[in-house]
């Protein structure tokens, strides 16, 4: 499932897949592996033995010399550092990764304590690893594949509760909309994840094997012809012989999955809301019950306050970044389809593309109630976002995992609602407001930038007054400037003048003594809006009726708002505002930062991990030399040091590229002194690899 299906690197991976425990399990040797398959096999068979190899040796010395068998957090780090900085071809992290899923999969052969041990190395290394690379949906079954082993009890009630919220028998009638902050005596209900976890015995490790089977396979979650397949195939066995109940609570979510995928993908086709001509793609996935087990744990919530136990994906082609202006319009188009079929949950609306995540993540997202009337997160983003999101900086393991403070990067944009059914007349119960919204806007001032969103126009304005300490405001909105293209790239070197079309609408409204809604020319109109329960403000008419129009407030930076007010300053003060120059965004992660060395390799492994081009350009120039010439590309990132791992005591270490025997001798303080390299005598100046073994024999 994660290799292409032609091409020689996919070949050899495969075979060496075959192959990675040959040297280990038998009599069999390199050479004889490179004799036969080639020298790219070999390598491949090697980099996965040494890997295996470092593991065994850290979990026997964790066994004999701490007395422990459980891996602590500082030691996974250590030891998805040190893995990382052995591997050159992610090849052989997919193959560690298969041959450990098959591992996970089959692990109820194992003695309890020796299985539990696995799953906690699996959970805390290899599941990290895996998300690293991109491989969620692998990392997801691995997830609950462990989550299984260490938690039976707690799995098999989160499966049968989500069930039960899915199943085709949970629809009926509901509130249009539903609160999306629950009583504290809800939370801590039946629902609440406080129970300790029951101690395992060897008697369960017969329902272990039941629970695994309850796992959905991560290539049946990926492919949809794969997916109908797995549900008839297990409708048929239960008829012939009743499947336990974990596994049809299993069949129960993906069958509910399907069931949403399908609807949302006839209301896309059905329908001509969206801009003629974009490519929409439709994906799904289920959390995988051990991230919510763990958000359940860390907002002290129950299962029914998690909105994206499943989730929609819709992903808007934008040709490669010229048409992304559009493509954006497209998404607020295609929110507003996603509302007209289910509806919102209040407080659970997220725009990142107007306003992106820290790490520069940008995309919509909404909670809905399903077609079960239970919760649905769906998202929507550009071609493009999804790509940085998946493969960019945005990546969940560099921001959530290194815990590094990226520098915010702001995106103009705004929205598309076209009046609909969805808001209910209760719309403007300000008794409802959600209090974080409040304390949110609490701090606008007159001539902040906003976005007015209504269907696909998205249209700039500023914030012309603040009333009832922030309930109200009244905007000035320009509808001669369109900001899709702004909201589309907020970052390019352009920002200083579109601040400069913000102010001098501004300083227009302000001369003109405008300051009533509906005050304006043909071009300039002054609106009201009010803060509503969704956490949005929205527009209100005439007639004190809310629309669903709304605004977006753009959220500053501290740098940007500085250029801001400087550029409002010399508008009203009628100084160039070429003269004020844009300071560059700070660099992501610093450049002097161990973990960034690493995160550098890892993007550089997730760059090899996308084949086609590379299988593209294979076929245009021929053989293995456009593949030599690929590994050695000169733009390719190089780390400036090596991790090598000390024995006996197995500390790692981390030495400049270069550093030799010698030098690894003399910051352990034994200079002089034999060295060992991977059990080897070597020499001093033998210079060191990453992932060695280094041993200095005092």
């Amino acid at each position: 499932m994660l290799v292409p299906s032609t091409g020689l690197r996919a070949v050899d991976t495969v075979v060496a897949g075959i192959l990675h425990d040959v040297v280990d399990d038998t009599c069999e040797r390199l050479f004889s592996i490179e004799a036969e398959f080639g020298d790219d096999v070999a390598r491949l068979v090697a980099g996965v033995s040494r890997l295996s190899y470092i593991n065994q040796l850290l979990r026997r010395h964790r066994r004999i010399n701490v007395n422990q068998s459980t891996l602590s957090h500082e030691e996974a780090n250590n030891l998805r550092v040190m893995l990382l900085g052995m591997v050159d071809d992610p090849r052989v992290v997919l193959i560690k990764l298969a041959d450990r899923l098959h591992n996970m999969r089959t692990i109820y052969a194992l003695p309890l304590a020796k299985a539990q041990a696995v799953a906690q190395e699996t959970l805390l290394v290899w599941c990290s690893l895996a998300s690293r690379l991109g491989l969620w949906a692998l990392k997801a079954e691995l997830e609950d594949l462990c989550f299984a082993v260490l938690q039976p009890q707690i799995f098999r009630k989160l499966r049968a509760d989500l069930a039960s919220m899915w199943s085709p028998s949970n629809k009926g009638t509901c509130p249009r909309r539903i609160s999306a902050k629950g009583s504290w005596s809800s939370m801590q209900g039946n629902d609440s994840v406080h129970e300790v976890e029951a101690p395992m015995h060897d008697e369960d490790i017969t329902s272990i094997k039941d629970l695994l089977e309850a796992v959905v396979p991560f290539d049946i979650l990926l492919d949809r012809r794969k997916r109908v397949n797995f549900l008839n195939n297990l409708g048929k066995s239960s008829e012939m012989e009743p499947k336990p109940k974990v596994v049809q609570d299993a069949g129960i979510a993906l069958a509910s999955l399907v069931v949403c995928e399908e609807a949302l993908e006839r209301e896309l086709f059905i329908s001509i809301s969206y801009v003629p001509g974009m490519e929409v793609t439709l994906s799904s996935r289920l959390k995988s019950l051990y991230s919510i087990y763990s958000k359940m744990k860390r907002k002290d919530v129950g299962i029914n306050k998690i909105y994206d136990a499943r989730a929609l994906r819709v992903v808007v082609g934008d040709k490669n970044g010229t048409l992304h202006g559009p493509a954006v319009q497209c998404c607020y188009s295609l929110l507003n389809i996603v509302h007209r079929l289910w509806t919102p949950i209040d407080g659970e609306f997220d725009d990142y593309i107007v306003n992106p995540k820290p790490s520069g993540y940008q995309s919509l997202h909404t909670a809905v109630q399903g077609p079960d009337a239970s919760p649905l997160e769906v998202q929507i983003r550009t071609q493009r976002m999804h790509e940085y999101a998946e493969h960019g900086l945005a990546a969940h393991w560099l921001y959530k995992e290194t815990g590094n403070d990226l520098p915010s990067i702001s995106v103009l944009d705004e929205s598309e609602i076209e009046e609909s059914s969805y808001l209910p007349e209760d719309l403007d119960d300000q008794n409802s407001m959600d209090y974080e919204s409040f304390q949110r806007y609490s701090s606008l001032k007159v001539g902040h930038p906003v976005l007015r969103v209504e269907g696909s126009n998205l249209l700039a304005a500023v914030i012309i007054k603040v009333d009832k300490e922030a309930r109200e405001l009244l905007v000035a909105v320009s509808f001669g400037l369109a900001a899709s293209e702004a909201v589309a790239d907020r970052r390019s070197s352009f920002q200083i003048k579109r601040w400069e079309a913000y102010a001098r609408l501004y300083k227009k409204v302000s001369d003109e003594w405008w300051c009533e809604p509906g005050h304006g020319d043909w071009c300039t109109c002054l609106e009201k809006y009010t803060l509503c329960r969704d956490g949005i403000y929205h527009k209100q008419d005439q007639f004190e009726r809310l629309l669903p129009t709304f605004i977006q407030v753009i959220d500053l930076t501290d740098q940007e708002e500085s250029e801001y007010w400087t550029v409002m300053s010399a508008v009203f003060e009628g100084k160039p505002v070429e003269s004020i120059e844009s300071r560059p965004n700070l660099d992501y992660v610093a450049s002097n930062s161990i973990e960034a060395s690493i995160n550098r390799k890892v993007r550089l492994l997730r760059t090899m991990l996308q084949w086609e081009e590379k299988l593209r350009s294979e076929s245009s120039f021929g053989r293995q030399d456009g593949g030599a010439k690929s590994r050695n590309n000169a733009d390719s990132v190089v780390l400036g040091e090596v991790v090598i791992i000390c024995w006996p005591h197995g500390d790692i270490m981390r030495l400049r590229t270069g550093s030799t025997a010698a030098d690894a001798a003399r910051r352990a303080g034994l200079e002089g002194k034999l060295v060992l390299v991977n059990g080897l005598l070597v020499l001093p100046s033998t210079e060191l690899k990453d992932g060695d073994v280094v041993e200095v024999r005092s």
